[in-house]
């Protein structure tokens, strides 16, 4: 009899916490399984994302390959259009860059360029999408934007490309103790494994070699 009267003291204090937090123990049920699906249905959605854009992304490739700009660049648009968030819509928007810029289309390939440096997700990629837009920007004599665009902060393992950039500019603006300094920082932040220093090297020679500061 003590052991019936203990389990009906106990079902009355369950009955009572139940009465108490059964509604809201309810809800918080429902939201944490509805977050779950949420996450899971999203893990779904962006895998399914990322394998279409990479088959339109392989398919840009085989257009690059052979050069054909006006199908790379559709390519690219229905990437970022459509698959905007993936990796593919900034490798993509890159590669289309390079084939407008081979094809003399100047226009597009700073299109493509200023895409990924608006809408891109990864540092890395709007660095290299900087820098290269630079470049156009020299070639098109637009020194003051170009050094606009190589103004903000990049990641380390860039800090060398950035600065030789500068140095090109500053060599076309005539201010060649500018440039001295730039491409002597590009060398300084250069891997000396990277085949890359001799370019440097023998620009920062040309111009006079090192700058006062560095020769002291």
């Amino acid at each position: 009899m003590a052991y019936d009267h203990e389990e009906q003291e106990q079902l009355a204090s369950i009955k009572a916490f139940w009465s108490s937090y059964g509604n809201i123990l309810t809800w918080l049920l429902i939201v944490v399984l509805a977050a779950y699906g949420a996450w899971s249905g999203w893990g779904i959605y962006q895998g399914r994302q990322a394998r279409q854009a990479s088959q339109l992304y392989d398919e840009q490739q085989k257009a690059a390959d052979v050069k054909d700009n006006a199908k790379v660049l559709r390519a690219a648009t229905d990437i970022q259009d459509k698959f905007g968030g993936t990796v593919y819509a900034q490798m993509s928007a890159l590669v289309a860059a390079k084939v407008a810029f081979d094809a003399n289309d100047a226009d597009n390939a700073k299109k493509q360029l200023q895409w990924v440096i608006d809408h891109g997700h990864d540092a890395e990629y709007k660095a290299i999408a900087s820098i290269r837009l630079a470049g156009i920007l020299l070639d098109a004599k637009a020194y003051d934007d170009a050094l606009k665009l190589l103004a903000g902060d990049f990641p380390a393992q860039f800090a060398g490309a950035v600065a030789d950039r500068k140095g090109d500019i500053q060599v076309a603006q005539d201010k060649r103790e500018d440039a001295r300094k730039s491409y002597q920082q590009a060398l300084d932040k250069t891997d000396e494994r990277n085949p890359g220093r001799q370019l440097i090297q023998l620009k920062l020679d040309a111009i006079g070699g090192a700058p006062a500061s560095a020769a002291a």
